[in-house]
């Protein structure tokens, strides 16, 4: 009982809160991607969680995927990709199963790989163009992806075919949410939501962003599914609510390079949202009151945007430039703990 008790209590005390936001700094930092005999720090371009595990995937324009164990901060395995190159990957349901994107600049298809014997299990073909958005449906075996080719494609993990073709008018940035009933695609100063299953009828809401019309980077949803983040090359993050469409706040930072990505992440109960900047800097931003909260400096001078995650259910996120950091609290610096002493 009194195990349990002191569980709950620290539970409760590491609740997502400003005060906790603020006092995160980086724990673990991994510093190892580089490219060739001679150390050049390359780029990490891609993280994902799965969620049933404790593992998160990167991926870094050193053309490698690596494997990471979020429970004890280490690197489990390295699968390079020399040939297509790699760019966006995420877990499907399976721990040790990723999809990812190429990046050579003459083959665009989707590869499903396991990273447990290094084999691909099947190609998706359909991109003509590179890959800017992937988003696997966590309630099944769909996933969606969209390119410079001004398409959103859809998909059955099981078939090579895609299943579904959308057009745009931009470069698209699309996700589903949680449950995998509605998926968004952003283009143009609009998010467009559809019905999974129905979404050949159209959009059955379109979500202005308050004028801004700089090229969709990054859509996600929170956890529940009540809001929605867009990030924009403009150097804006827009927050909205999924039901409604009204625009709760944007928040702006330095815009980014055309070829760069900015991104932003919610916390998981979806109260705060962290993002990148395009001077390479992290900042922490509260839904609540529109304010920021927390910023953090680029590792090692960066000056393009990072990758940011959110961990499930964790009061942790990572960022990825030419190092990986995992951000966590400091808990000397929260008034609960500090108590104690």
């Amino acid at each position: 009982m009194i195990g349990g008790q002191a569980e709950r209590e620290e539970r409760v005390a590491l609740e997502i809160s400003e005060e906790l936001v603020r006092s995160m700094e980086p724990g673990a930092v991994f510093r190892d991607y580089v490219v060739g005999v001679v150390v050049q720090n390359c780029r990490i371009s891609s993280i994902d969680f799965n969620k049933s595990s404790s593992y998160m995937v990167t991926a870094s324009d050193d053309d490698s995927i690596r494997l990471y164990d979020v429970a004890t901060a280490t690197c489990l395995k390295m699968i390079n990709s020399k040939k297509y190159g790699v760019d966006l990957v995420c877990f499907t349901s399976h721990p040790t199963t990723v999809i990812y994107s190429s990046r050579n600049g003459w083959d665009d298809s989707l590869r499903l790989l396991s990273l447990h014997d290094n084999k691909y299990l099947r190609y998706f073909k359909g991109h003509h163009d590179r890959v800017v958005s992937l988003s696997l449906c966590s309630a099944g075996e769909s996933f969606i992806s969209g390119s410079l080719d001004r398409t959103v494609l859809l998909w059955d993990q099981r078939v090579e075919k895609c299943q579904g073709l959308l057009r745009v008018q931009g470069r698209p940035a699309a996700a589903y949410d949680d449950q995998g009933l509605v998926f968004a695609i952003a283009f143009g100063g609009f998010i467009r939501l559809f019905d999974s299953r129905m979404y050949h009828k159209g959009p059955f809401e379109i979500f202005s962003v308050g004028g801004d019309l700089s090229e969709a980077n990054v859509v996600k949803f929170s956890n529940d599914g009540r809001r929605m983040l867009l990030t924009t090359m403009g150097g804006h993050i827009h927050v909205l609510d999924s039901f409604r469409g009204t625009l709760l706040s944007t928040y702006s930072v330095k815009p980014v390079a055309e070829e760069s990505t900015l991104d932003a992440t919610f916390s998981p109960e979806g109260m705060y949202v962290v993002s990148g900047s395009g001077d390479g800097s992290t900042h922490a931003w509260s839904v609540r009151s529109g304010k920021q909260v927390q910023s953090w400096m680029g590792g090692h001078g960066s000056e393009a945007p990072p990758v940011i995650k959110w961990a499930p259910g964790s009061p942790m996120f990572v960022t990825g430039s030419s190092e990986l950091a995992f951000v966590i609290p400091d808990l000397s610096k929260l008034s609960a703990y500090a108590n104690r002493k």
